[in-house]
């Protein structure tokens, strides 16, 4: 029989029909069957110091047959090696996959892995999604009631696949929106008499002129934002700060409504923008919005987003505790520029209410189901079950937690095939990221020890999605990255065997690679930016991580972030990739 011109799959077949260990390379499957299959020997005569002239025929000793095995495996290793490989060893071969770079170090004496592909279920993996969109009302916000449903969704699969389900909960530093805010803004009517008891644009004022904003489409209110009714009456001046960034013109803003322009990414955080205002007294805090999305999802506006803020910082700023009174929120450019114009340079007024709770903790989840292995060595899959509160987050990040349930059900179907695992794996989601990461820190925290002791990776889905549209002005792209160069070197080698096997699908996308090594914060460091954070740099042994990132997301953190520009056929390509190497740690590394 040659076992060399078997699939690894026929050869784990024929393992597994033998009731032997089906883990290893494909060198490691041929030495097993062919060290399981008996041999004819030709005769042999006993050497000359052998009196007796006895002929032993058809027997191996134990230690020459761990001789023979050796060289079957180093003769199977060098036959199947390409010819430049046998002349130079470790030689670097640099190729293209899809559209992104492929890099592969072969080495001598060393045969690529030929991995099993799991399946992908695009239609199951909508429904996931549609089901949780549905949840939200608009969106599913830490510790709501909608956010907690999700939380459910994920339990109830992951039992009825068999997983060990473990539910946790954590309180944490959150805000809740105890009504719906308001902003607008009046132009008085006509000259009113000294003498009059009519108040400019009160009762009575004829010829006022009002406009009402609408919420989440014209303006959002930003993460942790306190509570505040400022009316027309009050008449609070508008001070503009232009980009926030020169100290000085804070002080001016004191008791009074500081409009801030977003006018390039990164100029100042949100953490910083409150904390000043907090520091200042400012009486509510606007942002302007003139640089994300412009044109995107509207022609000619900008939408706002959310963005939240780090609570400790800006309670050191505000003396201890979070600025309860200071309403803080984004417009979109063409509100801000009704402010700017009508306000600043007119004689409108601004109104402002807010009512937040923004100083108390809520209780959020983090629900995990395991499949315990041989080892409690361990690999962990999470994505963030929460939203924004303004949008249904269909991309940010329902793609993820549809995609961890996937994977779920596909990792069950290769435990009814394979049986138990050798190592255990966990799919987990997470509430509370987009407000500080709260649920996987919170969890990391709690599991320190065993994580520190047993993960030997974590994989996090965030926005793994490609837009619907796939078109070179939204891009097409998938970026697998990771912080472990064997990890990412067997993903890349993976990939391109997707991208051989499954090229209908792989060929549509550009699929790119990353490695970042270095520590938190370092140039070359994996961003601290999602749930993979706290298990890169937070455990005290810090772990393994690989990450996927898609593209085309213009509706990031907006109302418009929802299932009609869902493509659910990208989210295959990190859980066929990713799915495929997990399940090859999982079954298959010794």
């Amino acid at each position: 029989m040659s076992w060399q011109t078997m699939t690894v799959k026929e050869l784990r077949d024929e393992l597994r029909a033998r009731n032997l260990p089906l883990g290893g390379k494909k060198s490691d499957l041929i030495t097993r069957l062919a060290d399981s299959t008996p041999e004819e020997h030709p005769s042999i005569l006993l050497g000359d110091g052998d009196s007796s002239g006895e002929v032993v025929a058809g027997e191996i000793s134990e230690e020459s047959g761990e001789l023979n095995a050796i060289f079957r495996r180093g003769v199977a290793t060098v036959v199947g090696l390409p010819i430049p490989i046998l002349v130079i060893a470790g030689l670097i071969v640099t190729s293209t996959l899809g559209y992104g770079a492929y890099t592969l170090v072969s080495q001598f004496f060393e045969e690529d892995i030929e991995y099993d592909l799991i399946d992908f279920n695009g239609t199951r993996a909508r429904g996931f999604a549609q089901a949780l969109v549905d949840m939200g009302n608009p969106g599913r916000l830490s510790g709501s009631p909608q956010e907690g449903a999700a939380a459910d969704l994920v339990i109830d699969n992951l039992t009825a696949l068999g997983f060990s389900v473990q539910d946790e909960s954590y309180d944490v530093p959150m805000f809740e929106i105890m009504s719906e805010p308001e902003l607008s803004i009046c132009i008085p009517g006509g000259t009113i008499p000294i003498w009059s008891n009519i108040a400019p644009c009160g009762i009575g004022d004829v010829g006022q002129q009002e406009t009402t904003f609408e919420h989440r489409t014209d303006f959002v209110l930003q993460g942790y934002s306190g509570s505040g009714d400022l009316s027309y009456a009050d008449n609070v001046e508008v001070v503009y700060l232009y980009n926030g960034s020169e100290n000085s013109g804070w002080a001016n803003a004191t008791e009074k409504i500081a409009l801030v322009l977003l006018e390039a990414v990164g100029v100042s955080s949100n953490t910083d923008l409150y904390s000043r205002a907090a520091a200042n007294n400012v009486a509510a805090l606007i942002l302007w919005n003139g640089v994300h999305n412009c044109g995107k999802i509207v022609a000619d506006d900008c939408v706002p987003i959310f963005k939240s803020i780090g609570v400790d910082d800006v309670k050191s700023a505000a003396g201890g505790g979070m600025p309860t009174d200071i309403p803080f929120m984004m417009v979109s450019n063409k509100t801000g520029k009704a402010i700017y114009d009508q306000v600043l340079n007119g004689e409108g007024r601004l109104a402002v209410s807010t009512e937040v709770d923004n100083a108390g903790t809520r209780t959020i989840r983090t629900p995990c189901g395991t499949w315990y292995g041989d080892s409690e060595e361990m690999i962990i899959i999470g994505a963030h079950h929460d939203t924004v509160y303004n949008g249904p987050g269909a991309v940010d990040d329902t793609s993820g937690t549809a995609s961890v349930l996937e994977m779920a059900h596909q990792f069950a179907a290769e435990v009814a095939k394979r049986g138990d695992p050798r190592l255990s794996v966990r799919f987990c989601t997470w509430g509370g990221e987009e407000e500080g990461l709260w649920g996987s820190k919170a969890y990391v925290e709690a599991h320190n020890g065993e994580l520190s002791q047993n993960l030997r990776l974590y994989v996090n889905l965030d926005m793994n999605h490609v837009d619907i549209d796939k078109s070179s002005e939204r891009g097409k792209s998938v970026t697998l990255f990771g912080n472990d160069k064997g990890d990412v070197d067997a993903i890349k080698e993976i990939a391109k065997q997707y991208q051989e096997k499954r090229s209908a699908v792989a060929s549509q996308y550009e699929i790119k690679f990353r490695l970042l090594e270095g520590g938190k914060g370092e140039e070359n460091g994996l961003p601290y930016n999602s749930d993979h954070g706290p298990f890169a740099y937070d455990l005290d042994n810090p772990g393994k991580v690989l990450v996927c990132y898609g593209s085309g997301s213009w509706e990031y953190h907006t109302y418009a972030d929802d299932m009609s520009r869902f493509n659910e056929e990208s989210l295959g390509i990190s859980v066929v990739i990713y799915g495929s190497y997990i399940t090859h740690l999982a079954w298959e590394t010794s």
